[in-house]
């Protein structure tokens, strides 16, 4: 293992670990998060676990990239083998991960995400400030099993979480990083050019609605087929476009969804578009948009949604209820319920003004709340703050 390098000019180093190559959220926001301390004159290096398309990205905004082996907590990994293994393997890692940090010359240590908990131990470890950005809010765990996984945190500098809810998820299991844990919500950027304007549609005609992320039970994907097939039963010429692809393991999941999708109420109607990037052209074909998550930290694809001035339905859970005001930027309707999405749904087919508005007022919102050079400009000086203090 061998630690990613920069060339000296005296100016500060952060060191990022990241668990994912992919590009998702949370990928996406720390390419935010590390073009913004670039962009203020800091030098930044970045552990992967493995190769992958954000590898690329991070190299196209100025970052060192290296990949390294070091432990990405997954389900897997929580059962009473898994819990024994990573206990055995930890002092080696932490002693592995000290060495890369100290190697590295870090003026401070940024770990993205609570999935990877070794390495606000050897940041410590190490002798550096460390600050640890949390987009999880996690809360249906028990709450032993939370303390646990959140634990690592104790050995943080400062923490960043993304929306109130993943602070108050976070402070439920470790109320001791009270003090040091503060909320900035996501930047997201917008399309590069102006997407085509919603499509002016009679309240008969067909009605296109997309949905961005990964396919993953807490994404509730199921959840949206049903509430399409129930539009469908109720004689809505409705069709759908779902963008997002698979962890390693929820095959089965995807598995279910292509089954339900072929069965005769919603065959035809539904395409699965798999990884696509930019989705800005899935998000100007829908004349709705819906995030039916049933855990959702805060929403990155609902702010897009916004951007691209398209309606959305949301579900009122956690984070989403920071991002979309209700019957104003949005609609919000109670997670796994087929039966209140397809209300929603139907409402905006039924209703094409209003849906106008919802997609005029989201987008004006998205420009002034989450605009990207807040949120580069708020974690620079949080880092900033770290390495003064």
């Amino acid at each position: 293992m061998s630690a990613p390098t920069c060339p000296n000019d005296g100016s500060p180093l952060v060191l990022v670990a990241h668990p994912s190559p992919d590009l998702y959220g949370s990928d996406w926001q720390l390419v935010e998060t590390i073009t913004g301390l670039i962009e203020s004159g800091y030098r930044v290096n970045v552990a992967l676990p493995a190769d992958g398309p954000l590898v690329s990205v991070l190299a196209g905004v100025g970052a060192r990239v290296a990949v390294v082996p070091f432990t990405v907590l997954r389900k897997a990994l929580l059962t009473p083998r898994g819990l024994a293994d990573l206990a055995a393997r930890a002092p080696g890692e932490l002693s592995r991960l000290r060495g890369l940090i100290k190697a590295c010359g870090a003026d401070a240590l940024l770990a993205n995400t609570v999935t990877i908990p070794w390495w606000p131990l050897a940041g410590r470890a190490a002798g550096v400030p460390v600050l640890c950005h949390v987009h999880e809010a996690e809360d249906t765990q028990h709450l032993v099993i939370r303390a646990g996984l959140n634990a690592p945190l104790l050995a943080s500098t400062r923490i960043v979480a993304n929306s109130e809810a993943a602070r108050r998820a976070l402070l439920s299991a470790q109320p001791l990083l009270a003090g040091r844990t503060r909320v900035v919500h996501n930047g997201v950027a917008g399309p590069s050019q102006p997407l085509t304007p919603l499509r002016e549609r009679t309240a008969d005609a067909p009605l296109r609605i997309a949905m961005v992320g990964r396919l993953s039970p807490r994404k509730g994907v199921d959840v949206l087929l049903e509430a399409v097939a129930l539009l469908r039963g109720r004689g809505v010429e409705a069709s759908l476009e779902v963008a997002g692809s698979i962890f390693p393991g929820y095959e089965w999941y995807e598995a279910q969804l292509r089954e339900r999708a072929a069965a005769p109420d919603l065959v035809g109607h539904v395409d699965f578009l798999g990884y696509v990037h930019p989705t800005w052209p899935v998000l100007e074909r829908a004349d709705v948009v819906v995030v039916p998550s049933r855990q959702e930290p805060f929403g990155n694809t609902a702010v897009e949604a916004m951007h691209a001035a398209r309606p959305l339905i949301a579900s009122g859970v956690q984070g989403l209820k920071e991002v979309v005001d209700d019957s104003v930027t949005g609609l919000l309707v109670p997670p796994d319920d087929p039966q209140a999405l397809a209300a929603a749904l139907d409402r905006l087919a039924a209703e094409p003004a209003l849906a106008a508005r919802l997609a005029r007022l989201g987008r004006q919102e998205a420009l002034t709340r989450f605009s990207v050079a807040g949120y580069r400009a708020a974690m620079t000086a949080v880092v900033q703050d770290l390495i003064r203090g």
